[in-house]
This record gives C-alpha cells, structure tokens and sequence, in this order.
C-alpha cells in the first residue's frame, strides 16, 4: 500500500477533531493513529516531543499544530471552500483559541485552578459565545450562508465547553448558537470524524481515514 501522511490523535481532544473534520472535508487519505494519553507510545513521543495531539506526519514534515493541519489539507483541496472567508473569520479563531480556550480551561477544569473565580471564568468564556450568538442570527453560519474554517475550528471547543454542564448552557437563550452547535452534532461529518478506534499499536493493520470521502 501506497505510504501516507500519519496523523497521530485523540478522539475527544476538540484540537484533534478540527483537524480530523478539515482532512475528511479534503478527501485526502492518512494513517490515523489513535492514542490513549494516558499511555503514549514511544514512536508518538518521536514525533511530538511535547506529547499532544493532533500531529501530521507527512514524508520530512511535522506539523504540530492542529490549525495548521486544517490549512495543509484545505490548501490541497477545498471542495466546500472553508478557506473562502473574510479574514474576519481568523480573528474569530485567534479569540477561540486564545481568549475563550483559556476561560474554558478554567472552567472546565476549576480544580486545577483553585486561585480562579470559576464564576467569572465562566462569564468569559460567555462574552465569546455572546458574539458568535449575535453572529448567528442572521445567518446559519458564522460567516455567512456557508461552513467555513471558522466553523469547524470554533465547534469542537463550543462543544466541549456546553459539555461541562449542558442544561446550564441550553438555559442561557442564545438559540441561534444552541442551533448551530446542535445542526453540527447531528451531520455526518462530526460522525464520521467521532468513530471509535483502538489505541494504536505498532503490529495492527493501519487505519486509513476517512473511512470514506466526503
């Protein structure tokens, strides 16, 4: 079988996802290696020496961040034109990733953070979401009539953050954006992206992905 770009990941890792959404909105094939992050192999190790996922292996190429990895696929092939958007729509992810990951994290994660008012934590991850709900209604997606990178970069994180109390957030009446998210977990790319597989392990057969194209 012809050699193909490795992709090491994590199912539920929200970084992870995008990048598995981006390379299956592609067609593009890869090996996908799943990992368990509580027991790393050695040969993911190699790869990314910080230990986190998702990481592409592609020929002399490593790409350790999971943005990246969604322009390397786009940028071969863009059949539903995500790239095709304002540079508003990468301002939207730099506030995702920065901003409002860190007051997820917060969030989610108080324990870690016993310093932090979780209240307030909470409040700013929600100035984020109040945005992208004013963005929202008026149109099905965040820049406009179509999905674009903004999207599917934003929705795996809106996602884990509803996650943490999903009858709090459904209680905060922002329609358009418990819309969007629920149109999002109902499709088939979060399905096809969310399938279950074993931890990889150096003698299994390898595991392309995706399963099919889009």
């Amino acid at each position: 079988m012809p050699t193909l770009p490795i992709l090491w990941s994590f199912r539920r890792c929200p970084y992870a996802m995008r990048a598995r959404l981006a390379i299956r909105a592609s067609g593009l094939a890869v090996e996908l290696r799943e990992i368990l992050l509580r027991d790393k192999p050695d040969m993911f190790l190699a790869t990314s020496p910080k230990g986190t996922v998702p990481v592409l292996h592609s020929g002399d190429r490593i790409i350790a961040e999971s943005r990246d990895i969604m322009l390397w696929a786009l940028r071969q092939c863009d059949p539903e034109g995500w790239l095709d958007m304002a540079p508003e729509g990468h301002a939207l992810i730099d506030s995702c990733d920065g901003p409002f990951k860190r007051a997820l994290d917060h969030t989610k994660y108080a324990v870690r953070y016993p310093h932090l008012d979780v209240a307030a934590e909470r409040a700013k991850a929600m100035e984020f979401l109040q945005h992208l709900d004013d963005r929202l209604t008026g149109a099905p997606f965040l820049m406009g009539p179509t999905r674009s990178l903004a999207d599917m970069a934003i929705l795996p994180f809106v996602r884990q953050f509803a996650n943490i109390d999903r009858a709090w957030f459904n209680a905060q009446q922002m329609s358009p954006l418990t819309r969007w998210l629920d149109a999002f977990l109902a499709s088939d790319p979060f399905a096809a992206v969310m399938v279950k597989y074993a931890p990889w392990h150096a003698d299994q057969d390898r595991v392309l992905f995706p399963q099919t194209t889009p």
